[in-house]
């Protein structure tokens, strides 16, 4: 799904972006582009970049040979 129109960003390149090492918004937005220019995309990328860091950062944890 299109989330930015005005920069072309799908929610599968913000997910993209964080699996490439992007964990923040900021980063996201450097990246894509996305809510650089109208904005009104930002509430919505901002939950998708959040969703997609939680899960990056929940299987690195699982991979972890024992819990921390």
């Amino acid at each position: 799904m299109y989330v930015c129109l005005c920069k072309g960003v799908s929610d599968r390149k913000i997910r993209e972006s964080v699996e490439a090492g992007a964990r923040s918004w900021r980063e996201v937005q450097q990246e894509t582009g996305c809510g650089t220019q109208c904005g009104k995309c930002a509430c919505v990328g901002k939950a998708i970049t959040r969703d997609a860091i939680t899960s990056e950062v929940m299987a690195s944890t699982c991979d972890l040979a024992y819990a921390v």
